[in-house]
Parts: structure tokens; sequence; C-alpha cells
């Protein structure tokens, strides 16, 4: 299911501010390099990211599930200077694209990459902590990842999940992976310690708001 026309997404693209030339690179090495490039969160989406984090103040950002890097150096590039982006990644070899980006890009002080399981990596973390939680990894732990979100952030921060919509399948789960999106979807709905609202932004945005 194409959830919004080439032409369209074409246009907004071209509306939207580039990216420099490392995420131009990093973005081809990603399309040429690893099995699964849809996984990119793209131009338009970093761009979305980064405005949020500019727009709400963020300085401790928490990133679950780093693929090769784009998003978190997209969200690290509208940090403070003494913000930081905290990005979890369990397989090495795109945790080794990222760390290779990291360390050529001028945010690179501003990005810690923990690798292994993110439960690990979470339950070394200091409760409410953080200001920003975007969620993009492995959607059978989503509901556990999003808990352990509202354990982490403050009172008034914002978690950001990807692929809220699941290329539409969402309305209609027939898999694994769009029955735990839509479970998810549901969790947060019914959930009392948050506001909410979902974005039909590239394959749907739930942006969550701590209360």
């Amino acid at each position: 299911m194409q959830l919004i026309p080439p032409d369209i997404e074409q246009y907004v693209s071209e509306q939207t501010d580039p990216v420099s030339p490392l995420l131009k690179r990093l973005e081809q090495e990603t399309r040429e390099k690893t099995p699964h490039p849809q996984m990119l969160s793209g131009p338009v989406e970093g761009r979305f990211l980064q405005m949020l984090i500019r727009l709400s103040g963020a300085r401790n950002v928490l990133e679950i599930g780093t693929f090769t890097g784009f998003s978190a150096l997209m969200m690290a590039e509208g940090l403070p200077e003494n913000g930081e982006i905290v990005t979890l990644e369990i397989d090495d070899a795109y945790a080794d694209i990222a760390a290779r980006y990291f360390t050529i890009s001028p945010y690179r002080n501003k990005i810690r990459l923990m690798r292994g399981p993110a439960r690990n990596s979470l339950s070394t973390l200091p409760q409410q902590f953080f200001d920003f939680i975007f969620i993009d990894a492995d959607k059978g732990s989503y509901g556990d990842y999003y808990e352990e979100g509202i354990r982490l952030i403050r009172r008034g921060g914002l978690i950001t999940v990807d692929n809220a919509l699941w290329n539409g399948k969402a309305l209609q789960p027939d898999d694994d992976d769009s029955r735990a999106i839509a479970r998810f979807n549901n969790l947060v709905k019914q959930d009392s310690r948050v506001e909410k609202v979902m974005l039909t932004i590239r394959d749907g945005i739930y942006l969550i708001r701590k209360k």
C-alpha cells in the first residue's frame, strides 16, 4: 500500500530544508550497503524530529534504534551546545556505519552510542532524565520500550514513535509486526498518563507528551 502518492512525497521533500552533504552520503551508503534501506528515517522525518527538539528546548534525547545513524545526526544538529543524544543499537553492522559517520560529524560530541540489547541499556539510564525520546526499533518490543520511555522521560517530555501506521497494515493487521503495532497504538490510545496525536508523516508518527 502506497500511503502517500510519490509525487506528493517528492513535493514535500522539495519544500523541506535539504540535509548536509554528510547526511546525503550516509543516505546513499545506507541504500547501497544495507539489506533494509527503507528503515532510514529520511530527510523530511529527520527535519521534523529536529524541529520538535528545537521547539521543545530538549537537551537530553534518547533514541531506541540507531540503524545507520541518520536520525541521530539530524537530532544532534537540533540540540543546544550542552545537549546530548544517547542512541541504542543491537546490530553491530549498523552501529559500525553509524559510529563512522558520528566520528566525522561536527556534532560528534553530542552523540553517545550504546551497543547491545536495548533492554539492557535502558536499565542503566536515569529515571525522568530525558526531554525527548524517539522509538524506531523492533516492532514486537514497542510496548516494552514505551513503558521504559514513560519511566525515563520527565513530565512534559515528548515521545515520538515511528511506523505507527506500518504501511497501512495497522488498520487490518495480518502479520506479527502489524499486530504488534496495532496493540501498541491501542495501548497508547488508552493511556491516561499521556496526551497523544497520531500524524501521517511518512509511515506514521505517534507524538506523545507525558503529563
